[in-house]
């Protein structure tokens, strides 16, 4: 379609929710409308997935696409993507399917491992479970220190623990397991973090690799949100051979979930020189502070462009589905 059909297409923006992320999920909605206007779009609405009213409004909005801005539980798991489905409104980034794979990171470390992707050593355990001493024993032998317990299913760090100490096990997991899923316990790779953005339906292309530099024990909340400039360091300072390979391996990433529109593949790359990856984003942030927006503007590709394009690859995925 031409830019004038394109933008005379009806836009809602859907933030909030209610998981651990909706205020960084609203301030994403927020930025993208404001972006999506500035583009040329002449409808471009914002709906709160928590509101009341949502489901009636989205289904009276005759709208053309959602852009989807929700990050964690009901937002990044398959169960937005799995209502607009049933509505037949196309939406922006991956399906129910790739959207469920990537959002539990035990499976998406699974696939990973299939697909030739190397990931840290690592378990999983049930929510609410306490390891016995002969339990913590062998968790302590067959991870060692430092290591890292999460929650399964969970983004933006919330719930992440670098434990160091066997007594801080238990107390790790059990915040970790605070929402209900299950928790990953995983060694800490040490190198140099970076962050992998691709973009793309069936012929994605990953974008300039972003190096993340913190004086924090780890990317946590606090870094996440302060401004990019302080922590970003874009093109990542690798060996070209290393460089070209990271890339490659969140292309893969994106291709072994089944992503489409836009993945984040985060990585720690080895002193050896090996990119271990940590997870894949679905959804990933859009503010000003995001690692994706700033990798796109370094690569040439402005924040309203590239909401532009999220909303292209939307309404492409959707016609060739059909």
């Amino acid at each position: 379609m031409d830019r004038e059909q394109l933008m005379s297409k009806r836009v809602v923006v859907i933030g909030g929710g209610w998981s651990d992320e909706r205020e960084i999920s609203m301030k994403s909605a927020e930025e993208c409308r404001r972006a999506l206007v500035e583009a040329g779009f002449t409808t471009v609405d914002l709906l709160d997935l928590a509101a009341r009213d949502f489901v009636a409004k989205l289904v009276g909005g005759s709208y053309d696409v959602a852009f989807v801005a929700l990050h964690g539980m009901y937002g990044e798991d398959g169960c937005i993507q799995g209502l607009l489905e049933i509505l037949h409104i196309p939406y922006t980034f991956s399906g129910v399917a790739a959207s469920a794979a990537a959002s539990e990171k035990q499976m998406a470390k699974a696939i990973f491992k299939a697909a030739g992707i190397p990931v840290p050593e690592g378990i999983d355990l049930p929510s609410g479970v306490q390891l016995s001493d002969d339990e913590l024993d062998g968790l302590v032998e067959r991870i060692g220190f430092p290591m890292f317990v999460k929650p399964a299913a969970n983004g933006s760090s919330f719930g992440i623990t670098r434990v160091t100490e066997r007594s801080q096990i238990n107390a790790a997991i059990a915040h970790a397991g605070t929402a209900g899923g299950r928790v990953l316990v995983e060694s800490c790779v040490t190198g140099t973090e970076i962050t992998v953005p691709v973009l793309g339906n069936e012929e994605p292309h990953a974008l300039p690799i972003v190096e993340v530099v913190t004086g924090a024990e780890f990317y946590d909340l606090k870094v996440k949100y302060e401004p990019s400039s302080m922590h970003h360091v874009i093109p990542a300072r690798l060996e070209p051979g290393v460089y070209a390979r990271a890339q490659g391996l969140a292309e893969r990433a994106h291709r072994a979930l089944g992503c489409r529109g836009c993945s984040r593949s985060d990585f720690i790359v080895t002193a050896d020189g090996v990119p271990v990856i940590l997870e894949t984003n679905t959804i990933p942030g859009m503010t000003a502070e995001s690692l994706l927006p700033d990798s796109a503007r370094h690569g040439g590709i402005e924040f309203p462009e590239l909401c532009t394009k999220f909303v292209e690859l939307a309404l492409e995925g959707a016609e060739k589905r059909d």
